[in-house]
């Protein structure tokens, strides 16, 4: 075959290769916060940012109800491998907490997992959540902390608190009082937006 012949057939391809081959991969990594638990099809946060996206970037969401952080550094690695994220959003740590687990645990696998992803050269969006104050003050405390003392000895973006701004409303919440509303969604997305609109240059 002539050298014309290759190249023609090669622009062929280009042409018909799908658009997300091009775009950048955005992991959202987190619990049922993000897997869109008690939630219509398509009405959770990740849906509402690919919209907002408009195949800008491809998102792929690998979050799981129930998740813990040693469940998820269980996983991130064959999560990494598998779609070579550019950005990965991770939301865990929310089921420890309510589990009353060490901390240092919590700390431990979020560390980890943040090195996992930048070994893999893909940078980080910490998403922070906040307990119930009948967890006790030190606790709850502890916990909030370890989001920015995370973030800030990793040099990586943080979102502090997924629910700022909504959090005392128990009208934007499920029944269950811990998952947010469908309405609610727009405001979760808006408060992770404040970092990751920066990341993607939007």
């Amino acid at each position: 075959m002539s050298g014309s012949g290759k190249i023609a057939i090669l622009l062929f391809a280009f042409l018909f290769l799908p658009e997300t081959a091009f775009s950048a991969t955005i992991l959202i990594f987190g619990d049922s916060l993000s897997a869109g638990y008690g939630l219509p099809a398509g009405k959770g946060w990740v849906n509402l940012l690919e919209k907002r996206l408009s195949g800008r970037f491809s998102v792929v969401n690998a979050s799981i109800s129930g998740e813990t952080t040693s469940g998820g550094l269980s996983r991130i690695e064959e999560a990494l491998e598998r779609f070579s994220p550019s950005i990965v959003v991770l939301e865990l740590g929310a089921n420890d907490g309510l589990q009353g687990q060490p901390l240092s645990i919590t700390r431990d696998n979020l560390d980890a997992m943040v090195r996992a992803c930048r070994k893999r050269h893909a940078r980080v969006l910490l998403v922070g959540m906040r307990l119930p104050p009948n967890y006790g003050r030190k606790y709850s405390g502890e916990f909030a902390q370890m989001y920015p003392e995370i973030a800030k000895a990793r040099k990586i973006a943080l979102v502090p608190f997924m629910m700022e701004g909504f959090a005392g409303n128990l009208a934007d919440f499920q029944p269950d009082g811990r998952h947010p509303s469908v309405a609610a969604q727009k405001m979760v997305l808006d408060n992770i937006w404040k970092e990751l609109g920066p990341m993607l240059g939007l």
